[in-house]
Order: C-alpha cells, then structure tokens, then sequence
C-alpha cells in the first residue's frame, strides 16, 4: 500500500509546487493522485488526476492549462504514450504546449502519471 502524497495546500517539501516569474510558471511535477493523496488508478482516471493536480498548481500562480507552453510527462509504462496522446489532444487547444514523454522506474505514492509544466502569460 502506498502512503498518500500530501494535500496540495501542504508544504511538506523543501520547493514550490509553483513558481512565477516574469511571465512565466514553473510547475513541480504534479502526480496522478486524487484530492486525498492517494494513486488513482486506470489510465483515464490517472490522466485527469494528474491534469487536474497540475491545474490547481497553476491555479495558485495565477495561469491556467491555457498558459501552458511546454510539458513534460514522467509516466511509469511508456505504453501509456498513445492514450496519454489522446487525453493531449483533449485538454489542450492547437497548437498544444510542447511535451516531452518520459518513461520512469516508480513515482512517488504508487502513481502511474506525473506532469510539469511550463507557462507563459504575455
């Protein structure tokens, strides 16, 4: 069993879960967990966990999925690619933030998805 990951409005670790400057937002990779910390599972539902993680850390600096210029994908199966492509295809507008898509050992708290994010407001 996994422990969960800390709620999103804990500091339990030593960086920013979100960080602007001059324009830009820089977004501590945020996990495929649900609102209480734990893994959410299925690779749909782990998708939207990590999107929806990652747009409340955007939330606090004040952007949005729409200010998103680049992202990068930590996932623990690189056969998620395909529907990850899908699910893009879906929460971003063209043209889409760049992506790069990282196949890892673990991530933390048993997730299977985990998403940074650059953005931009000009």
């Amino acid at each position: 069993m996994s422990t969960p990951a800390p709620a999103a409005t804990e500091s339990a670790h030593p960086y920013s879960p979100a960080y602007s400057v001059a324009g830009f937002g820089f977004v501590s990779g945020a996990l495929s967990v649900d609102e209480d910390g734990r893994a959410v599972t299925g690779i749909e539902p782990a998708l939207d966990a990590a999107v929806a993680r990652l747009t409340e850390r955007l939330a606090t600096v004040d952007m949005a999925l729409t200010d998103v210029v680049k992202t990068t994908y930590f996932v623990t199966d690189v056969s998620l690619r395909d529907a990850a492509n899908r699910h893009y295809e879906k929460i971003f507008a063209t043209p889409r933030p760049a992506r790069s898509f990282v196949e890892v050992a673990a991530l933390p708290y048993g997730a299977t998805v985990e998403i940074e994010a650059i953005a931009h407001r000009g």
